[in-house]
This record gives C-alpha cells, sequence and structure tokens, in this order.
C-alpha cells in the first residue's frame, strides 16, 4: 500500500533532512514550498534543484498576502534582519506571526487533494523560544483540527520536534543528506552571512555535530 504524505519543505536544512527522513520510512513523498516574499529567496532554488534530484512532485505556491498581512524583518526591506543568537529578544522581528497555521493549512488542502493521510513538517527544539507555531502544544492542537477539517482526516507530524539542530545534522548526515544544497541563511545575499540567528544556529548545530558546515559563509560567528 502506497503511504503518501505532504511535506512543507522550505530548502533549509532542517525540512530537506526530513525530506529524506520519510522517505527512508517509505513514504512516497509530494514536497510544497512557499513563496511569500521572504528575503532568502535562494531558499526556494535549494527546495526546487532536491526534489529535482529525487524526482519527485514539487510545488511551489505564492502567498504574497502573508507578507501584506504580517510583514517581519524576514520579507520587509524597511527591516533589518537582526544579528545574533535566537534567545536573543531582537530575533522576534523574524516571526512572520502566524505563517506555519497558513502553510499548514494550504498544505491540507493538497494533502486532502491528492489522498495523502499525513502532513510533516520541520519544527525541532530550537525553534521553541521565539516560534510558537514550531512547539508541541500547537501541533497537538493542529493535529485535532486537521482530522476535523475535511471528510478524510489529515494528521500533522513534526518528528523533530524534540530533536535540537545538532541531532538533526547527524541524522542528516545518516542519511546522505547533500547539505551543500541546502540553504538557511535569513539575508539576501551570494553568501550566507554567518551572523543572524538562522546562520547562527546552523553553524552551532555543524560545531556540536562535529562535522564541518560544508557553506561557505561570509562570517563566521560561533562561540
Amino acid at each position: 500500500m502506497v503511504k503518501k504524505a505532504v511535506l512543507i519543505l522550505s530548502g533549509g536544512m532542517d525540512s530537506v533532512t526530513l525530506l529524506y527522513h520519510i522517505i527512508a520510512e517509505g513514504y512516497t513523498v509530494f514536497p510544497i514550498s512557499f513563496d511569500y516574499g521572504q528575503k532568502h529567496r535562494k531558499e526556494l532554488e535549494c527546495a526546487k534543484q532536491i526534489c529535482k534530484d529525487l524526482q519527485l512532485v514539487h510545488k511551489v505556491v505564492p502567498i504574497p498576502a502573508l507578507n501584506d498581512l504580517a510583514p517581519s524583518s524576514q520579507t520587509r526591506k524597511d527591516i533589518e534582519v537582526p544579528e545574533g543568537k535566537y534567545d536573543d529578544d531582537n530575533m522576534k522581528q523574524t516571526v512572520v506571526p502566524n505563517r506555519n497555521m497558513v502553510m499548514l493549512s494550504l498544505a491540507a488542502s493538497y494533502a486532502i487533494s491528492i489522498n495523502a493521510g499525513v502532513i510533516f513538517y520541520g519544527a525541532h527544539a530550537g525553534d521553541h523560544t521565539i516560534y510558537p507555531d514550531c512547539r508541541e502544544t500547537f501541533i497537538r492542537a493542529l493535529d485535532v483540527a486537521l482530522s476535523l477539517c475535511d471528510w478524510t482526516p489529515v494528521r500533522l507530524k513534526a518528528p523533530f520536534v524534540r530533536m535540537s539542530k545538532g541531532q538533526i545534522v547527524k541524522r542528516g548526515i545518516e542519511l546522505g543528506v547533500p547539505f551543500e544544497k541546502t540553504w538557511t541563511c535569513y539575508k539576501g545575499e551570494a553568501l550566507s552571512c554567518g551572523v543572524c540567528g538562522s546562520c547562527s544556529e546552523r553553524l552551532e548545530a555543524f560545531k556540536i555535530a562535529g562535522i564541518a558546515d560544508p557553506l561557505k559563509y561570509r562570517k563566521e560567528v560561533v562561540s
């Protein structure tokens, strides 16, 4: 019996590792990515390339309304992407309010239409500090809602929700994830900046895992 799953694929290291993880578990995966006007649009190109390499059906869905209704430093040119670590208070500028709810709702529509019984997304323990829609309480609540939203119930799963980013790196290495083809930096530059919260977290994760990050950085700051 074919196990179909929809995966929200950003093109970052967490969602790409999750893609490889659920493929290894026997799922036929239908990745979906979202273009909401993010500065780091390079992540979408990475997602496209990963799916092309794996010969997967990949959808990229534009949702410009999210940028209009819930602007943040990830989307607005007049709001600078903050530098520092995720537990710094200024990192709240990177929050796009209710982004995951919007994306997961659209993913649910897609899952129902293709008769996929489960949606996956790459929330992990490092997200919990500033992203409420990456916490277990949110996941459990939305899982219940998705089971009621249609005559065909859909489940929501986030297998990495209790894992650190370092543990995700280790899992990715086990699975042969091409981390050099992923993108993490929140700034829309040719090279990863190395100093935004997202870059700092990624660099620290590779350091903890004892593995060199294959990406090139403009500047690397890891305490």
